[in-house]
Parts: C-alpha cells; structure tokens; sequence
C-alpha cells in the first residue's frame, strides 16, 4: 500500500541515468534488510551515507537516539529490529525528496513502531514525499493521506482515506423524539433497521442527503461507525 503523506511529489525522472544524483533525492528501506556483518552500525551508515551524498550529521545523531540505536555494535549482533532501524536512519539521513518504505516497521516494537510514525510525520511536514508498503493497515490508516490498494500485483484503487469511505457503507445510528419517520426516498441511504429509539441508517456515498432529512428532525443524538481501512480492504477481495 503506497502512501503520500507530503503535499508535494518530486519528478526523479530527470536524474536517470545519473545514479549518484538520483541517490542524493531518494530514501530506500527494503521490505528485507541485508547489511555488512562484519562492519558496525557506524561504519554501516557511514557507507550508506557516501552512496546517497549529503548527510546531516546532527540529524543521523538526533534518528540514532529517538531509535535507540546502539551504532558502536556489529551488524552481526544485531537483532531484526536493529538492523531495521540501521535501515530507517539511512534513509531518512539525507532528508530525501522522496522515501520508498516497504514495510519499515516490521521487527520493530509497539514504542519504536510509535517514534517510526512520528518521523514519518514530520518528514511529510518537511514536504518529503513518501511511498509506504505495509500489512498493517491501522499504520496505513494512521499515516496516509492516500492509499492504493493492490490485488493480484494490480493497482486496483487510489483514493484519498475519505474518498474511500465515502465509496463504502457507513453506518449512523440516530436516536428521535418520536417515531422514527421513513428514510427510503434519500438518496444514499442504502438500508434502515429500527431499532428501540431510532434507527441504523446504511449510507453509501455522500451523507448530505440524510444530515439534510436528519436535519428537519428532533434528533436526540447520533453515532457514526466509519467503515476501518481494513474492511474497505476486504471488500477488494
């Protein structure tokens, strides 16, 4: 699932064929990080560095301890979770224009898993562009700003998270002062279940027609059940 949390996208076409070039404008985690056994952390991202060009010293530090990152150790001690952070902090050293991430947390704990987003984050604020692969969807769903939804090696869907969901069913629960009155002629509302109180309103597609009726009524209170990224997801298969 690629993500584009930035605003901005940046055109690497023009540095093709000029591979140390493209290396400066590009941040890469593979899905399966390899390293050199024998070298340390530091000689690691040392390497690493010279490859992709200018790296911010300061900030290679400020990743190396928001990570927790031993970088004095050698690659062969470390375990997954380790090597994946050596991973993260080369690509984001050099503060690229883009990120190719392909499932960057994976070996990570719950608290690592938390400073990962929040570096994301705040690349996506600096105007990088990056491109997420993940199973998690909740980290998707937690990060993107729009998603692609693969099925069978296919780009089957991309759409912002709200677009998305607005494609889906969504659920209101409303409660009325009264009898609760029919539904059937709004457009979008797909299904209605009464229930004590009020009702369950399916809707697909925009609202505005049920918030337009909603509105016209004595509407005690209201609850909306948001389909997840998960079940969106499950709908594609």
């Amino acid at each position: 699932m690629p993500m584009t949390p930035a605003i901005a996208t940046h055109d690497l076409s023009k540095h093709f064929g000029d591979v140390e070039r493209a290396h400066c404008h590009l941040g890469y985690v593979a899905g399966d990080v390899a390293l050199w056994p024998q070298l340390t952390g530091t000689e690691t991202l040392d390497l690493l560095g010279n490859l992709s060009g200018h790296v911010d010293t300061a900030f290679r530090a400020e990743l190396i301890e928001r990570l927790q990152l031993d970088p004095s150790k050698r690659v062969r001690s470390y375990s997954k979770g380790n090597r994946q952070k050596i991973a993260l902090v080369a690509a984001f050293m050099t503060r690229p224009d883009v990120l190719l991430l392909d499932e960057p947390t994976s070996g990570l704990d719950p608290l690592m898993e938390a400073v990962f987003q929040s570096i994301a984050r705040e690349a996506a604020a600096r105007g990088q562009t990056i491109f997420l692969s993940s199973h998690i969807l909740d980290e998707v769903e937690d990060l993107c700003d729009r998603v692609g939804i693969l099925r069978a090696g296919k780009l089957v869907e991309v759409a912002t998270l709200d677009d998305l969901r607005r494609l889906h069913t969504t659920v209101f629960e409303v409660a009325v002062d009264g009898p609760f009155p029919a539904f059937d002629d709004v457009p979008g509302v797909t299904a209605v279940d009464l229930i004590p109180g009020g009702a369950r309103l399916s809707v697909t597609g925009s609202p505005a027609g049920l918030l337009t009726r909603l509105a016209t009524l004595p509407v005690q209170r209201m609850r909306t059940d948001e389909p997840s990224l998960e079940e969106i997801f499950l709908t594609y298969y």
